[in-house]
């Protein structure tokens, strides 16, 4: 499976150059796509502050889907309701799509509650099915027949999961409301209603967690300069060195760091003492027998080697 999430982060900025953004403060607004199976950046979009994240996504996931191997098992996508968009959805649903790979894409997107939509939902029947209970509301479940936009009545039907949240002292508490709906419209027939609901809040534990490491440990949320293609350059840069640092994880490093955040591999790795000494013509860092068993130093760097091209036999 090919699970790509989608989602935009706001970078706050108080060079020049930066646009205000919706939070009244100012900065840059980017977007980026994750392959979550194989914790790689594949895609990314960098924006002024004043862009708002559901404008133009398409070209941004048409990408990300053109960066998979052609031959890869099924595809998934994921997103919030930046790309609850009529275009979007129609491409994700068309399995013969010009411009993309072909084949079928399962997706779930959060859906912007429209007064239509809305109004879908308040005439479900009284077919509801209660899905969790909470100390101050009730959550149930149904589906809704509904898609957005002018929706090709031969396309595949999509299938719109709706949550209802119903205050149990009504709207005498925050948010001063009795019911209130939250939408997920997705293609996907081979799982439940309840389990396609919560596909989007998986997203907190995938792309938002890149987002966090890239902006907090890997000098995003930095912008060098005022200029913007420096600034998108430098984003860009933070994602290739996450990338790099996931290959590494994965094919070389111990199995006790696969799961390590950069400050982690920055202390117990490349920060390691070492003397560095000239022997036969050669460059040669010295390490520390307590430092190479510390880190599985000389197994990782055989596994790297093993990956190095084997020159032609002339």
């Amino acid at each position: 499976m090919a699970t790509l999430d989608h989602d935009a982060t706001r970078l706050e900025s108080h060079k020049r150059a930066a646009l205000p953004h919706s939070k009244g403060g100012r900065g840059y607004q980017p977007a980026a796509v994750y392959w979550v199976e194989q914790d790689l950046v594949v895609a990314d979009e960098y924006r002024d502050g004043n862009v708002p994240a559901g404008m133009d996504n398409l070209p941004l996931i048409r990408r990300a889907f053109a960066t998979l191997p052609p031959t890869h098992p099924p595809r998934c996508f994921r997103a919030d309701s930046a790309c609850y968009d009529e275009r979007i959805l129609k491409w994700l649903a068309d399995p013969r799509r010009p411009d993309g790979p072909a084949g079928p894409i399962g997706f779930t997107v959060s859906a912007d509650m429209t007064e239509e939509l809305q109004k879908a939902c308040r005439a479900v029947p009284a077919a509801w099915a209660r899905c969790e209970e909470r100390p101050d509301e009730t959550v149930h479940l149904a589906e809704v027949e509904f898609t957005p936009g002018d929706w090709p009545k031969r396309a595949w039907p999509l299938r719109s999961g709706v949550r209802r949240l119903q205050k149990k002292q009504g709207p005498l508490v925050a948010g001063g409301f009795a019911t209130k709906y939250l939408a997920v419209v997705r293609n996907r027939w081979d799982l439940p209603a309840a389990a396609l609901v919560r596909g989007p809040w998986r997203k907190a534990g995938t792309i938002e967690h890149v987002h966090d490491i890239t902006k907090n440990e890997l000098g995003a949320a930095t912008p060098p300069c005022g200029r913007f293609g420096a600034n998108a350059a430098w984003y860009r840069l933070s994602h290739r060195t996450y990338n790099i640092l996931s290959a590494l994880k994965s094919l070389a490093l111990p199995p006790h760091l696969s799961t390590a955040r950069p400050k982690r591999l920055r202390f117990c790795l490349f920060t390691l003492p070492g003397r560095l000494v000239t022997h036969a013509g050669r460059l040669v860092l010295r390490l520390s027998a307590a430092a190479e068993a510390l880190v599985g130093l000389i197994p990782a760097r055989l596994r790297l080697a093993a990956l190095r091209p084997q020159a032609a036999s002339g």
